[in-house]
């Protein structure tokens, strides 16, 4: 087989990098390699503001996709090996796939606590599949420990009903991979009174996949929204205990105990369970051989420059298996996100019609300034360019507005001049914030005013 593009990776950055590919160069032959037979497509694009954007995952089967893009194949299969020299890839299948442009989006793969290995009640959670085996395990469980602290962590917290949940993090306080202590504290209140859910009516079509599973892409901003995660411990009230700066040490079938596992944490606390969920971040996935090597960086993904060029001929890369290695923008930096994956995708397609057609490329404006918008224990979250004051050391200011249950707002100034903002809640000032990180206007005149809740400061500066 062969093909000018070929895309390896069947979640969120590949499929947006093998559509914008067929959007521009509808004449021009596509392959998109993906293990998962169901692929993720973005849905519902909302522009919140000029780099911010809202969107929804729909799972679609590969025979649905390539009836909407008719110059792209879809093939079921794993790759393992690349030869950059001759401009092939082998499959899992024995299928050789000759490539004019190569872009390799295979995302990563859940970073498991060592002892997940010994036993089956240890499971990690990553993409569709693994939710599902995680709800039907809540399902049949009374005492359950969650080890990780960032999104999924969080969320699958907030959702599980009817358990009792052991939270155990090793930072000071909880969501800390997006958010600082103070809006730690006001997502407190939350575990104590999550939400009842009732079950949500889905308007959506969905697959399943029947044949044998392979690792599927990552999940997408919404997938938790439709599920319901009930434990078996339906006449006690669910409860959260966080175990701070705490990881696990040990894990150990008890001797007498009604649970199958006994968990040693590192501050000494010992807790019996009938599941561990782990949860604790991600690598990036390079289960395939390659004739040259990639340039990595120091967390093991593929260094692409400015054009999501790796260092081998013809081959670019995007979403979490890539590192950027150009000198980034002041506002921009990069995180394993699904936002910054559907990004990359746009940005590598762009590239390789682009170089193919001789033409010159520019780089996209979402790389000017980091932009994400999700979830957190049932409140919108708003995280724009310097938002924790990353790159800033110690020079700089926090600026804090707080109604409880309600809103928290922090923006982070430096020389009097917004670097990074906070929104959490129904705020409306993203657009704002965006327009007074990208302009670098100075707020001297308005000092501590700026977040005066008596004053509309966004109409005055729109």
């Amino acid at each position: 087989m062969e093909a000018v593009f070929v895309i390896v990776g069947g979640g969120i950055a590949g499929v947006t990098c093998a559509e914008t590919l067929a959007f521009f160069e509808p004449e021009k032959s596509i392959i998109l390699l993906s293990e998962s037979s169901l692929i993720k497509t973005v849905t519902n694009l909302h522009a919140i503001t000029k780099i911010l954007t809202n969107f929804d995952i729909k799972e679609i089967s590969a025979q649905e996709f390539s009836t909407k893009h008719s110059n792209i194949t879809v093939i079921h299969d794993t790759l393992i090996e690349i030869n950059d020299e001759e401009h092939f890839i082998k499959t899992k299948d024995s299928k050789t796939i000759k490539y004019q442009y190569l872009c390799l989006c295979t995302g990563a793969e859940p970073k498991l606590i060592p002892q997940a290995n010994e036993f089956p009640e240890i499971l990690g959670i990553r993409d569709t599949d693994s939710v599902e085996s995680v709800v039907q395990k809540v399902k049949e469980s009374k005492k359950i420990i969650i080890v990780g602290n960032g999104g999924i962590a969080s969320e699958l917290v907030y959702k599980i009903q009817n358990a009792e949940i052991h939270w155990v993090i090793k930072d000071r306080h909880i969501a800390a991979t997006f958010v600082d202590p103070g809006a730690a504290e006001f997502f407190q209140p939350s575990l104590e009174k999550r939400e009842m859910c009732e079950p949500p009516v889905s308007k959506r079509m969905r697959y399943k996949e029947e044949e044998f599973k392979k690792s599927g892409a990552a999940l997408g901003p919404d997938w938790y929204k439709n599920l319901i995660i009930n434990g078996a411990n339906a006449e006690v009230p669910s409860s959260v205990t966080v175990h701070y700066q705490s990881e696990v040490s040990s894990v150990k079938k008890p001797a007498s105990s009604v649970f199958p596992l006994e968990v040693n944490l590192t501050d000494g606390e010992k807790i019996d369970c009938d599941l561990v969920i782990s949860a604790t971040g991600v690598s990036a996935r390079r289960n395939f051989t390659t004739k040259n090597n990639f340039e990595l960086s120091e967390d093991g993904g593929i260094q692409v420059n400015e054009y999501m060029q790796t260092n081998l001929l013809n081959i670019y890369a995007a979403g979490d298996i890539c590192s950027a290695n150009w000198p980034v923008a002041k506002h921009w930096f990069q995180m394993k996100l699904w936002t910054q994956a559907r990004q990359m995708g746009c940005y590598a397609a762009k590239s390789m019609v682009g170089h193919l057609n001789g033409e010159e490329v520019l780089q996209d404006f979402c790389f000017e300034m980091f932009a994400h918008s999700t979830r957190l224990f049932g409140y919108k979250v708003i995280l724009l360019g310097l938002f924790n004051g990353q790159k800033l050391g110690t020079n700089y200011e926090i600026l804090l507005r707080m109604t409880k249950g309600l809103e928290y707002i922090k923006f982070v100034l430096e020389n009097d001049k917004l670097q990074g903002a906070v929104l959490i809640g129904d705020t409306d000032l993203e657009e704002m914030a965006e327009n007074l990180i990208l302009n670098q206007i100075d707020l001297s005149p308005y000092g501590d005013d700026i977040l005066n809740p008596d004053i509309d400061i966004e109409d005055y500066f729109d």
